[in-house]
Protein backbone atom coordinates (compact mmCIF):
# COMPACT_ATOMS: atom_id res chain seq x y z
CA UNK A 1 0.00 0.00 0.00
CA UNK A 2 1.55 3.60 -1.06
CA UNK A 3 1.00 5.80 1.72
CA UNK A 4 -0.41 9.55 1.24
CA UNK A 5 2.76 11.70 0.63
CA UNK A 6 3.31 14.61 3.23
CA UNK A 7 3.50 18.88 1.57
CA UNK A 8 5.34 21.37 2.39
CA UNK A 9 5.95 24.85 1.06
CA UNK A 10 8.09 26.06 -0.77
CA UNK A 11 9.95 28.06 2.00
CA UNK A 12 10.26 25.43 4.60
CA UNK A 13 11.63 22.49 2.27
CA UNK A 14 14.38 25.82 1.32
CA UNK A 15 15.10 26.89 5.09
CA UNK A 16 15.68 22.60 5.60
CA UNK A 17 17.68 22.05 2.48
CA UNK A 18 19.98 24.96 3.04
CA UNK A 19 20.50 24.05 6.79
CA UNK A 20 21.09 21.14 6.30
CA UNK A 21 23.86 22.14 3.50
CA UNK A 22 25.31 24.49 5.58
CA UNK A 23 25.77 21.93 8.98
CA UNK A 24 28.14 19.87 6.64
CA UNK A 25 30.50 22.51 5.60
CA UNK A 26 28.93 24.30 3.08
CA UNK A 27 29.12 28.55 2.39
CA UNK A 28 26.13 30.19 3.35
CA UNK A 29 25.76 31.65 -0.41
CA UNK A 30 26.25 28.46 -1.79
CA UNK A 31 23.45 26.72 0.09
CA UNK A 32 21.27 28.62 -0.32
CA UNK A 33 21.91 28.37 -4.26
CA UNK A 34 21.86 24.96 -4.27
CA UNK A 35 19.21 24.44 -2.13
CA UNK A 36 16.63 27.12 -3.94
CA UNK A 37 17.85 24.99 -7.27
CA UNK A 38 16.68 21.60 -5.97
CA UNK A 39 13.57 23.08 -4.18
CA UNK A 40 12.82 24.83 -7.39
CA UNK A 41 12.43 21.32 -9.32
CA UNK A 42 10.12 20.59 -7.08
CA UNK A 43 7.94 23.30 -7.36
CA UNK A 44 7.63 22.54 -11.33
CA UNK A 45 7.03 18.65 -10.78
CA UNK A 46 10.62 17.38 -11.29
CA UNK A 47 10.55 15.22 -8.12
CA UNK A 48 13.94 13.55 -9.26
CA UNK A 49 15.90 16.43 -9.21
CA UNK A 50 14.24 17.80 -6.45
CA UNK A 51 14.95 17.63 -2.44
CA UNK A 52 15.81 13.93 -2.98
CA UNK A 53 18.80 14.39 -4.10
CA UNK A 54 20.06 15.56 -0.30
CA UNK A 55 20.84 12.46 0.78
CA UNK A 56 23.50 11.79 -2.18
CA UNK A 57 24.81 15.56 -2.05
CA UNK A 58 25.58 14.80 1.91
CA UNK A 59 27.47 11.66 1.29
CA UNK A 60 28.97 13.28 -1.72
CA UNK A 61 30.77 16.16 0.85
CA UNK A 62 31.24 13.34 3.63
CA UNK A 63 33.34 11.50 0.78
CA UNK A 64 35.39 14.39 -0.80
CA UNK A 65 33.62 14.40 -3.95
CA UNK A 66 32.87 18.16 -3.74
CA UNK A 67 34.93 21.17 -3.24
CA UNK A 68 33.31 23.47 -0.88
CA UNK A 69 35.69 26.33 -0.98
CA UNK A 70 36.28 27.54 -4.80
CA UNK A 71 35.17 29.87 -7.10
CA UNK A 72 34.42 29.72 -11.00
CA UNK A 73 37.79 29.57 -13.08
CA UNK A 74 38.06 31.45 -16.72
CA UNK A 75 40.07 29.17 -18.79
CA UNK A 76 38.84 31.59 -21.28
CA UNK A 77 37.51 34.66 -22.13
CA UNK A 78 36.25 35.78 -25.94
CA UNK A 79 33.88 38.38 -27.52
CA UNK A 80 31.58 35.64 -27.92
CA UNK A 81 32.92 32.75 -26.48
CA UNK A 82 33.59 31.19 -22.47
CA UNK A 83 35.33 28.58 -21.12
CA UNK A 84 34.87 28.11 -16.81
CA UNK A 85 36.12 25.72 -14.63
CA UNK A 86 33.66 24.68 -11.37
CA UNK A 87 36.55 23.42 -10.15
CA UNK A 88 34.77 20.39 -8.27
CA UNK A 89 32.49 22.87 -6.94
CA UNK A 90 28.54 22.96 -6.71
CA UNK A 91 27.40 23.08 -10.22
CA UNK A 92 23.99 25.75 -9.69
CA UNK A 93 26.46 28.63 -8.47
CA UNK A 94 28.92 28.02 -11.05
CA UNK A 95 26.14 27.72 -13.45
CA UNK A 96 24.29 30.60 -12.59
CA UNK A 97 27.86 32.85 -12.57
CA UNK A 98 29.25 31.49 -15.76
CA UNK A 99 25.79 31.81 -17.81
CA UNK A 100 25.15 35.28 -16.58
CA UNK A 101 28.27 36.52 -18.15
CA UNK A 102 27.62 34.91 -21.21
CA UNK A 103 24.01 36.18 -21.25
CA UNK A 104 25.62 39.81 -20.95
CA UNK A 105 28.16 39.24 -23.83
CA UNK A 106 24.82 37.86 -25.98
CA UNK A 107 23.31 40.90 -25.35
CA UNK A 108 25.56 42.68 -26.73
CA UNK A 109 26.86 40.79 -29.98
CA UNK A 110 23.37 38.85 -30.09
CA UNK A 111 24.99 35.42 -29.64
CA UNK A 112 27.58 33.51 -26.74
CA UNK A 113 28.59 30.43 -26.64
CA UNK A 114 29.92 28.87 -23.04
CA UNK A 115 31.36 25.85 -21.53
CA UNK A 116 31.30 24.51 -18.38
CA UNK A 117 33.89 22.13 -16.70
CA UNK A 118 34.01 20.21 -13.74
CA UNK A 119 30.68 20.93 -11.80
CA UNK A 120 29.21 19.18 -9.43
CA UNK A 121 25.31 17.78 -10.14
CA UNK A 122 24.00 20.76 -11.86
CA UNK A 123 20.74 19.81 -11.18
CA UNK A 124 17.67 20.47 -13.62
CA UNK A 125 18.77 22.08 -16.64
CA UNK A 126 15.41 23.61 -17.48
CA UNK A 127 16.37 25.90 -14.78
CA UNK A 128 18.84 27.53 -16.07
CA UNK A 129 16.90 28.10 -19.64
CA UNK A 130 13.89 29.81 -17.29
CA UNK A 131 16.83 31.88 -15.85
CA UNK A 132 18.15 33.24 -19.59
CA UNK A 133 14.30 33.48 -20.63
CA UNK A 134 13.84 35.86 -17.79
CA UNK A 135 16.11 37.86 -19.74
CA UNK A 136 14.88 38.04 -22.95
CA UNK A 137 17.34 35.11 -24.38
CA UNK A 138 17.15 31.83 -25.90
CA UNK A 139 19.61 29.27 -24.79
CA UNK A 140 20.37 25.66 -25.92
CA UNK A 141 22.18 23.23 -23.52
CA UNK A 142 23.99 19.77 -24.09
CA UNK A 143 25.08 18.02 -20.72
CA UNK A 144 27.15 15.08 -19.73
CA UNK A 145 28.00 13.39 -16.87
CA UNK A 146 30.71 11.57 -15.38
CA UNK A 147 32.81 10.50 -12.27
CA UNK A 148 29.94 8.53 -12.09
CA UNK A 149 28.92 4.69 -12.40
CA UNK A 150 26.99 4.98 -16.30
CA UNK A 151 23.42 4.62 -16.53
CA UNK A 152 22.55 4.09 -19.59
CA UNK A 153 22.85 1.77 -22.48
CA UNK A 154 23.76 2.47 -25.54
CA UNK A 155 21.10 1.27 -28.50
CA UNK A 156 21.69 -2.49 -29.50
CA UNK A 157 23.73 -2.49 -26.11
CA UNK A 158 22.88 -4.47 -22.89
CA UNK A 159 24.94 -3.01 -20.00
CA UNK A 160 25.23 1.02 -18.94
CA UNK A 161 27.53 3.41 -20.43
CA UNK A 162 26.56 6.47 -20.81
CA UNK A 163 24.88 9.04 -18.26
CA UNK A 164 21.39 10.49 -18.93
CA UNK A 165 23.07 13.59 -20.74
CA UNK A 166 20.26 15.89 -20.95
CA UNK A 167 19.28 18.64 -23.71
CA UNK A 168 17.70 21.52 -23.35
CA UNK A 169 15.97 24.50 -25.20
CA UNK A 170 14.28 27.71 -24.11
CA UNK A 171 13.20 30.49 -25.83
CA UNK A 172 11.62 33.49 -23.80
CA UNK A 173 8.23 34.86 -23.84
CA UNK A 174 6.73 37.32 -26.13
CA UNK A 175 3.59 39.40 -26.05
CA UNK A 176 1.30 37.16 -27.25
CA UNK A 177 3.15 33.54 -26.08
CA UNK A 178 4.59 32.07 -23.16
CA UNK A 179 7.83 30.61 -22.65
CA UNK A 180 8.97 27.59 -24.22
CA UNK A 181 10.75 25.27 -22.89
CA UNK A 182 12.39 21.93 -23.55
CA UNK A 183 14.27 19.52 -20.71
CA UNK A 184 14.68 16.34 -21.31
CA UNK A 185 17.01 12.97 -20.76
CA UNK A 186 18.34 11.22 -23.61
CA UNK A 187 17.08 8.43 -21.74
CA UNK A 188 13.55 7.35 -21.58
CA UNK A 189 13.41 8.25 -18.40
CA UNK A 190 15.72 10.00 -15.70
CA UNK A 191 17.50 7.65 -12.82
CA UNK A 192 16.07 10.00 -10.47
CA UNK A 193 12.32 8.78 -11.66
CA UNK A 194 13.66 5.67 -11.04
CA UNK A 195 14.80 6.20 -7.64
CA UNK A 196 11.20 7.40 -7.12
CA UNK A 197 9.47 4.73 -8.23
CA UNK A 198 11.51 2.83 -5.86
CA UNK A 199 10.58 4.98 -3.20
CA UNK A 200 7.09 4.81 -3.43
CA UNK A 201 7.25 0.87 -4.12
CA UNK A 202 5.76 1.19 -8.02
CA UNK A 203 7.03 0.13 -11.58
CA UNK A 204 8.32 1.88 -13.98
CA UNK A 205 6.84 1.50 -17.92
CA UNK A 206 7.89 -1.28 -20.04
CA UNK A 207 10.91 -1.00 -22.23
CA UNK A 208 12.67 1.97 -19.92
CA UNK A 209 14.86 -0.63 -17.86
CA UNK A 210 17.24 -3.02 -17.80
CA UNK A 211 18.67 -5.42 -15.31
CA UNK A 212 22.10 -6.24 -14.09
CA UNK A 213 21.59 -9.02 -16.67
CA UNK A 214 20.87 -7.38 -19.54
CA UNK A 215 17.21 -7.85 -19.02
CA UNK A 216 13.93 -5.57 -19.34
CA UNK A 217 12.17 -5.10 -16.31
CA UNK A 218 9.74 -2.51 -14.61
CA UNK A 219 11.35 -3.49 -11.29
CA UNK A 220 13.04 -0.28 -10.25
CA UNK A 221 14.48 -1.74 -7.00
CA UNK A 222 17.94 -2.36 -8.73
CA UNK A 223 18.48 1.47 -8.84
CA UNK A 224 17.21 2.44 -5.49
CA UNK A 225 19.34 4.05 -2.82
CA UNK A 226 21.31 5.81 -5.68
CA UNK A 227 22.59 2.80 -6.03
CA UNK A 228 23.16 1.06 -10.10
CA UNK A 229 22.26 -2.39 -11.02
CA UNK A 230 21.03 -2.76 -14.38
CA UNK A 231 21.05 0.40 -17.11
CA UNK A 232 17.87 2.75 -18.39
CA UNK A 233 17.39 2.29 -22.03
CA UNK A 234 17.96 5.73 -24.47
CA UNK A 235 14.76 7.28 -26.10
CA UNK A 236 13.53 6.70 -29.30
CA UNK A 237 16.40 4.04 -29.78
CA UNK A 238 19.49 4.99 -32.38
CA UNK A 239 18.09 8.41 -31.85
CA UNK A 240 18.63 9.08 -27.97
CA UNK A 241 21.74 7.58 -27.97
CA UNK A 242 22.96 9.31 -31.06
CA UNK A 243 22.34 12.42 -28.80
CA UNK A 244 24.23 11.28 -25.85
CA UNK A 245 27.00 10.86 -27.76
CA UNK A 246 26.46 14.17 -29.35
CA UNK A 247 26.55 15.46 -25.63
CA UNK A 248 29.57 13.77 -24.78
CA UNK A 249 31.25 15.20 -27.61
CA UNK A 250 29.71 18.92 -27.21
CA UNK A 251 29.90 18.92 -23.32
CA UNK A 252 32.98 16.72 -22.39
CA UNK A 253 35.29 17.53 -25.06
CA UNK A 254 34.56 21.17 -26.05
CA UNK A 255 34.97 21.94 -22.55
CA UNK A 256 38.05 20.22 -21.47
CA UNK A 257 36.73 17.80 -18.92
CA UNK A 258 36.65 14.72 -20.85
CA UNK A 259 33.80 12.11 -21.26
CA UNK A 260 32.45 9.23 -19.39
CA UNK A 261 35.22 7.02 -20.98
CA UNK A 262 36.73 4.33 -18.58
CA UNK A 263 40.03 6.31 -18.18
CA UNK A 264 39.08 8.77 -16.52
CA UNK A 265 38.37 8.21 -13.17
CA UNK A 266 34.84 7.26 -11.47
CA UNK A 267 35.30 8.20 -7.80
CA UNK A 268 31.21 7.85 -7.36
CA UNK A 269 30.35 11.46 -7.31
CA UNK A 270 27.85 13.58 -9.81
CA UNK A 271 30.35 15.80 -12.51
CA UNK A 272 28.47 17.74 -14.71
CA UNK A 273 30.21 19.53 -18.08
CA UNK A 274 27.74 21.68 -19.86
CA UNK A 275 27.96 23.80 -23.48
CA UNK A 276 25.57 26.10 -23.58
CA UNK A 277 24.64 28.59 -26.74
CA UNK A 278 22.75 31.91 -25.73
CA UNK A 279 21.37 34.10 -28.43
CA UNK A 280 18.96 37.51 -29.04
CA UNK A 281 16.28 36.16 -30.38
CA UNK A 282 15.98 40.12 -31.08
CA UNK A 283 19.61 40.08 -33.69
CA UNK A 284 17.81 37.27 -36.21
CA UNK A 285 14.16 38.93 -36.62
CA UNK A 286 11.77 41.56 -36.33
CA UNK A 287 10.34 40.88 -32.82
CA UNK A 288 6.40 41.77 -34.16
CA UNK A 289 6.85 39.27 -36.80
CA UNK A 290 8.34 36.47 -34.38
CA UNK A 291 5.55 37.26 -32.11
CA UNK A 292 2.79 36.99 -34.40
CA UNK A 293 4.07 33.61 -36.14
CA UNK A 294 4.75 31.95 -32.84
CA UNK A 295 1.18 32.50 -32.02
CA UNK A 296 0.23 31.02 -34.79
CA UNK A 297 2.57 28.20 -34.98
CA UNK A 298 1.30 27.81 -31.06
CA UNK A 299 -2.24 27.91 -31.95
CA UNK A 300 -2.35 25.47 -35.54
CA UNK A 301 0.14 22.85 -33.11
CA UNK A 302 -2.66 22.93 -29.94
CA UNK A 303 -5.61 22.19 -32.00
CA UNK A 304 -5.14 19.01 -32.62
CA UNK A 305 -8.10 16.80 -31.84
CA UNK A 306 -6.55 14.75 -29.04
CA UNK A 307 -6.47 11.62 -28.13
CA UNK A 308 -7.47 11.62 -25.42
CA UNK A 309 -9.99 14.67 -24.33
CA UNK A 310 -8.65 14.82 -20.80
CA UNK A 311 -5.13 15.14 -22.36
CA UNK A 312 -4.83 18.07 -24.63
CA UNK A 313 -1.79 18.78 -26.76
CA UNK A 314 0.39 21.20 -24.57
CA UNK A 315 3.57 23.52 -25.57
CA UNK A 316 6.46 22.27 -24.23
CA UNK A 317 7.37 24.05 -20.61
CA UNK A 318 3.05 24.15 -20.15
CA UNK A 319 3.44 21.00 -17.52
CA UNK A 320 6.29 23.06 -15.61
CA UNK A 321 3.90 26.46 -15.48
CA UNK A 322 1.00 24.30 -14.27
CA UNK A 323 2.81 21.86 -11.94
CA UNK A 324 4.38 25.43 -10.07
CA UNK A 325 0.47 26.59 -10.21
CA UNK A 326 -0.78 23.75 -8.16
CA UNK A 327 2.18 23.49 -5.89
CA UNK A 328 2.21 27.05 -4.88
CA UNK A 329 -1.32 26.09 -3.96
CA UNK A 330 -1.37 23.16 -2.37
CA UNK A 331 2.22 22.39 -1.11
CA UNK A 332 5.22 19.87 -2.36
CA UNK A 333 4.45 16.59 -1.85
CA UNK A 334 6.98 13.93 -0.88
CA UNK A 335 7.02 10.66 -0.48
CA UNK A 336 7.29 8.97 3.04
CA UNK A 337 11.01 7.57 2.58
CA UNK A 338 12.14 11.06 1.04
CA UNK A 339 10.81 12.72 3.97
CA UNK A 340 12.08 10.18 6.54
CA UNK A 341 15.86 10.29 4.78
CA UNK A 342 15.77 14.37 5.46
CA UNK A 343 14.85 13.52 8.97
CA UNK A 344 16.76 11.31 9.51
CA UNK A 345 19.81 13.63 7.89
CA UNK A 346 18.90 16.25 9.93
CA UNK A 347 18.72 14.36 13.57
CA UNK A 348 22.24 13.37 12.51
CA UNK A 349 23.38 16.65 12.50
CA UNK A 350 21.57 18.43 14.84
CA UNK A 351 19.11 20.07 13.30
CA UNK A 352 15.26 20.95 12.86
CA UNK A 353 13.75 18.14 10.64
CA UNK A 354 10.47 18.69 8.91
CA UNK A 355 7.84 18.46 11.39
Amino acid sequence: MISEPSRFSFDRLLDISAVLLQAVGCREKDARIVARHLVDANMVGHDSHGVGMLPAYLAHIKKGLVELDVELGWLKRMPALLQADARGGWGAPAAYTALDEAAAKANELGLSCCTLANAHHLGRIGAYAEHLSARGLASLHFVNVYDHTPLVAPFRGSDARFGTNPICIGFPETAKNPPFLLDMATSIIALGKVRVAANKGVTVPPGTLLNDQGMPTTDPSGMAGFEIKGALTPFARHKGYGLAYACEILAGVLSRSGTIQPEHERRGGIQNSMFSIILSPQAFADENWMDEEMAALGEYVTQSPPMDWDSPVLIPGAPERAWRGKREREGIPLDKKTVDQLNTLAEKLGVDGLT
